[in-house]
């Protein structure tokens, strides 16, 4: 994992969803590649004693997503976890880990999956925490991951929970933000069904196969990018920053950025992850394009 160091974002930078939450994380360590802009983010959640029902449609909801502008968001436990991002990496899909724990690969938890961690960073992905990067799991640090989950997602699928399952304050966040809940009906004698049919009859949407899911997204219609590609330059961000928005003039690959500022590679790593995270950049065919957030 060294080649993907550990940048910290304070408040200001944090994604405007998550800004939004109550009481939202003063700061947010991350590795890794930031999604698109434009793409939606689905946080997949479920039980960690997943059944092969549940990884079946896991496997197929997530695989049907394939193409569109989605990041899949998960907490890389085990279970339902583990196989949203599986699913992912296999659907080529950006996928996004948030575990309870810091993200140095010393404490990074469960450690079974410090591994899948590596992979999704190395297919572009990324991995976020709300804890220092030596924070050492708790069981008080997985809610507090769950609300940073839940408060950047669009919406949350939950995919077998047993009625007193620690998924179920996940899909009770997702009510208490406004995010779309949606949940996999399970068969009436299994107990991981508990939970997702609590919900149902609270009002979530049952997710019973592609179409269900794509609509739960909003994806009826593909979706178009939420600014525009007139340039703008903002004083608010760091002075490295500006620099790699001023030559932006025409999408560049980061080593042609890097030959025109003459930046440090960790300078310039750092920076251009702060410009994807507030949607000045985004990546697509190996270049660097600039775009213009909304006034």
């Amino acid at each position: 994992m060294d080649d993907y160091p550990i940048t910290c974002y304070e408040h200001d930078v944090l994604p405007e969803r998550l800004r939004e939450i109550p009481q939202p994380p003063r700061a947010l360590w991350a590795r890794g590649g930031i999604p698109d802009p434009s793409h939606l983010l689905l946080t997949v959640v479920g039980s960690r004693k997943a059944t092969p029902y549940g990884i079946a449609a896991c496997n197929e909801l997530i695989a049907s997503l394939a193409g569109l502008p989605v990041s899949i968001v998960s907490g890389l436990a085990l279970g339902i976890d583990a196989c949203a991002h599986e699913a992912a990496l296999r659907a080529r899909m950006h996928c996004i880990a948030i575990p309870g724990s810091g993200l140095h690969e010393q404490v990074l938890a469960p450690a079974q999956h410090r591994l899948l961690a590596t992979r999704i960073l190395a297919a572009g992905g990324c991995l976020l925490s709300p804890f220092p990067p030596t924070h050492h799991a708790t069981k008080y640090s997985f809610p507090a991951r769950n609300r940073i989950m839940v408060g950047m997602s669009h919406a949350v699928l939950v995919i077998e929970a047993t009625e007193k399952s620690g998924t179920l304050i996940t899909a009770r966040l997702a009510a208490e933000y406004n995010r779309e809940l949606g949940v996999v009906p399970g068969s009436i004698f299994a107990p991981g069904s508990a939970g997702p049919h609590q919900f149902l009859t609270l009002g979530a949407t049952p997710i019973y196969n592609a179409a269900s899911l794509r609509e739960l997204l909003g994806l009826r219609e593909a979706p178009t990018l939420p600014y525009s590609t007139t340039t703008q330059t903002t004083p608010s961000l760091p002075t490295h920053a500006v620099q790699i928005l001023e030559t932006l003039v025409e999408p560049l690959t980061v080593s042609a950025i890097q030959a025109q500022t003459k930046l440090e590679t960790s300078t310039l790593q750092a920076a251009l992850t702060l410009l994807e995270i507030q949607g000045y950049v985004t990546r697509a065919h190996g270049r660097i394009q600039r775009h213009q957030l909304p006034t």
